[in-house]
C-alpha cells in the first residue's frame, strides 16, 4: 500500500477530549474519528489491527472447539425477562419499542440469546460439550463515555458460551477458555496478569478471572505475589485482619469534645492518635434501606464487596439530610454507638479493636474507650475492605505488591445461573433431563487495540507489537527527486510486496522529517530509510521502532533481513 492513497489523517495537535494516550494517539495518528460520545469510526489503520486482534482470537477459539455463529445484536424482551435481567440490567442498556410496541434492546452481552438457541437445538448429553463464539459490537449506554475505546457505548467484542452437561466437564471448558486467552494475549505481544475478580452484572457462583493488560494508564488496581501465583482485582482481593499494636486493656467508654474535628486527619490529630484507632463509621443506602458500614480508620470501603453481602442492585453513601435523620448530627460525627434501629455490618477488622474511637453522634463529640461487642452491636462481620500493597498473601503469607491494568477479556464459570431460569435441559446418559451447565468468555477486541498502545508508546507515538501492527514495514525514501532513492524504494516494494510482508511505501512529496514523524507516530515495528548518501555506500537503514536501535544493511540482503527480523518477533510472541 502506498501512503498517498491510504486514509491517514494524521494530526499534530492533541484534541482536547483525549484524556488517556491510547485516545490521543489513535486520533493523532488516524486510526479513529469520534461520531458521537462513546461512539467511534475505525479509519483503515485500526480495522487492520482489529482484524489481526480477531485473527488470532479465531484462530485460539477454533483451536479449542470453538464454533463461530452470529447473534442479533437486536434482543427481544420476553428473553431478558425470563432471566430475570430487564428489570436489573439498569440503564446502561439501550432499550427500544418496534412499530408494534414491542420492547427490545441493543446486546450489552447474548447470554439469553445464546442460551435460547441452545435449549431448542440440543436434545441431548451426546451433543455436548458445546462451545459457541462470535465477534460482533456490543453496546452498552454508559452514564460517562470516557477514555476514548477503553469505555465507550459501541464497541467489539468476542464472547464465546460454553455448555456442558455437569459442572466437572464446565470445569474444562472454563480451563480450555483461560489457557486459550493466555495464549491470544501472549500472541498479542502484551505483558497481562490473570487475576481473581468479580463476576458483576453477568453473575454466576463457580467463579470468574479477567485478564489485565498491565500499564501504569489503568483503571483497575490488581495485587498479586511475586512468589506465588496469587493475583487478584483489589475489588475481589481477600484480607485478611491485620491487628494493629493497640492497648489490648479496655478502658471505659468516655465522652470527648472534638470541636470542628470532621475528617479522620483531624480527629486523629486533635486526640493525638492514630487512624488504625478509629472507627470510620458510614451510613450507605443499599436498595431502600439505610445500613451502618465499619471499616478502621486508615482503611477504605470496598462497595463491590459491599454490594456482594446485600445482593443489592444500587449502593450510594446516603445523603447528609439521611444521615442527620437516622444520626441527629453532622456526618462528621457518625459512630455505631446508641444505633439500635438499623444494620451495623463491620470489616473483619472491627471486632478486633480495643479503645477505638468513633463519633459520638453529636457535633462536635467524639468517644473513646470503645470496644465493639460491649459498646454496640455488630449484626454482621465479613471482609469489606480494600487490600493494600504489603498485606501477606492469602495463598503464601508472603508481601502483596500492587500494579495497574486495563481489563481486556473475562471469563466466568455461571453454573446454571441462566440454564435454570431458561429452562435449558438435555437428556442426560439415564434418560432423564439434566439443567446445562455454562460458562462465559468475552475479550474485548477493540479495547485490547487501546490497552496495546497504553502499553507500547514513547514522546513520539505508537510503538506497536508485531503481531498487531497495522503494517509491519514501512520504506522512506528521503527525496523523490533522487531517481535512484526512488527506484531502489520501489524495487524493495515490489519484493517486500512478492514476499508477502505487510508493507507500506511513504510516496509522499513531503519532507523527510515530516514523514519520519508520522512512520514514529502511528508506530511500525521497522522503518527502512532510503537516501542518496547511504545508497552510494550500497546500503540501506533500517530502525526499529521499539527500541531506536538503527542498523545500516545491504541493499542486496535487506529483504533477508527483514524477514529474519519479522519472523522473530513474531515467533517471541508464540506466532
Amino acid at each position: 500500500m502506498r501512503v498517498s492513497q491510504l486514509l491517514i489523517p494524521t494530526l499534530r495537535e492533541t484534541p482536547a477530549e483525549a484524556e488517556v494516550i491510547s485516545h490521543q494517539l489513535m486520533y493523532r495518528a488516524g486510526f479513529i474519528r469520534k461520531t458521537a460520545a462513546g461512539v467511534y469510526t475505525y479509519l483503515p489503520l485500526a480495522h487492520r489491527v482489529i482484524q489481526k486482534i480477531s485473527r488470532i482470537v479465531r484462530e485460539e477459539m477454533d483451536a479449542k472447539g470453538g464454533q463461530e455463529i452470529m447473534l442479533p445484536i437486536i434482543q427481544p424482551a420476553e428473553l431478558w425477562q425470563e432471566s430475570g435481567r430487564w428489570a436489573v440490567y439498569g440503564d446502561e442498556m439501550f432499550r427500544l419499542k418496534d412499530r408494534h410496541q414491542r420492547e427490545f434492546c441493543l446486546g450489552p452481552t447474548h447470554e439469553e440469546v445464546v442460551t435460547d438457541l441452545v435449549r431448542g437445538e440440543v436434545r441431548s448429553y451426546k451433543q455436548l460439550p458445546l462451545l459457541l463464539y462470535q465477534i460482533q459490537n456490543k453496546y452498552r449506554d454508559e452514564r460517562r463515555p470516557r477514555f476514548g475505546l477503553m469505555r465507550g457505548r459501541e464497541f467489539i467484542m468476542k464472547d464465546l458460551y460454553s455448555f456442558d452437561r455437569d459442572a466437572a466437564n464446565c470445569k474444562q471448558s472454563y480451563a480450555k477458555m483461560y489457557d486459550a486467552y493466555q495464549r491470544i494475549f501472549s500472541r498479542c505481544g502484551l505483558s497481562f496478569r490473570p487475576v481473581e475478580a468479580d463476576a458483576g452484572a453477568i453473575g454466576g457462583t463457580g467463579g470468574t478471572h479477567e485478564f489485565m493488560v498491565l500499564a501504569d494508564s489503568g483503571e483497575a488496581g490488581i495485587v498479586y505475589c511475586p512468589q506465588c501465583d496469587y493475583a487478584a482485582n483489589v475489588e475481589k482481593a481477600e484480607c485478611k485482619p491485620q491487628v494493629k499494636a493497640i492497648d489490648a486493656t479496655p478502658s471505659a467508654k468516655e465522652l470527648v469534645a472534638t470541636p470542628g474535628a470532621k475528617t479522620i486527619e483531624a480527629v486523629t490529630k486533635f486526640l493525638h492518635t492514630e487512624p488504625e484507632c478509629l472507627i470510620k463509621t458510614l451510613i450507605y443506602r443499599i436498595d431502600a434501606k439505610l445500613v451502618v458500614v465499619l471499616v478502621r480508620g486508615d482503611r477504605e470501603v470496598n462497595e463491590i464487596k459491599l454490594n456482594n453481602v446485600f445482593g443489592a442492585m444500587t449502593v450510594e453513601l446516603a445523603s447528609a439530610q439521611e444521615v442527620n435523620q437516622l444520626c441527629k448530627c453532622e456526618t462528621g460525627y457518625v459512630g455505631p454507638v446508641g444505633l439500635t434501629e438499623v444494620e451495623i455490618v463491620a470489616d473483619a477488622e472491627v471486632p478486633l479493636m480495643v479503645n477505638a474511637v468513633c463519633g459520638a453522634n453529636d457535633n462536635g463529640y467524639h468517644f473513646k474507650g470503645i470496644k465493639p461487642g460491649r459498646d454496640f452491636t455488630i449484626n454482621q462481620v465479613v471482609d469489606l475492605r480494600t487490600i493494600e500493597a504489603g498485606e501477606p498473601c492469602p495463598k503464601c503469607g508472603e508481601p502483596l505488591a500492587t500494579a495497574r491494568g486495563i481489563e481486556v477479556g473475562q471469563v466466568f464459570n455461571l453454573g446454571t445461573t441462566y440454564s435454570e431460569k431458561l429452562n435449558a435441559k438435555v437428556l442426560g446418559e439415564n434418560g432423564k433431563e439434566q439443567t446445562l451447565y455454562m460458562g462465559c468468555y468475552g475479550i474485548g477486541v477493540t479495547r485490547t487495540m487501546a490497552a496495546a498502545i497504553e502499553q507500547n508508546y514513547d514522546q513520539d507515538g505508537i510503538k506497536w507489537p508485531m503481531p498487531l501492527a497495522p503494517f509491519q514495514v514501512v520504506i522512506v525514501p528521503v527525496n523523490l527527486k533522487e531517481q535512484a532513492v526512488v527506484d531502489a524504494a520501489e524495487k524493495l516494494y515490489a519484493e517486500l510486496l512478492k514476499q508477502r510482508v505487510e508493507v507500506l511505501i511513504d510516496d509522499r512529496d513531503e519532507r523527510p522529517g515530516v514523514k519520519f514523524k508520522d512512520a514514529d507516530l502511528v508506530g511500525y515495528p521497522l522503518r527502512v530509510t532510503i537516501g542518496a548518501k547511504t545508497l552510494q555506500d550500497g546500503n540501506v537503514e533500517v530502525k526499529f521502532r521499539a527500541t531506536g536501535q538503527v542498523e545500516f544493511v545491504p541493499v542486496e540482503a535487506v529483504v533477508d533481513f527483514l524477514q529474519v527480523q519479522i519472523a522473530a518477533q513474531l515467533a517471541s510472541c508464540g506466532n
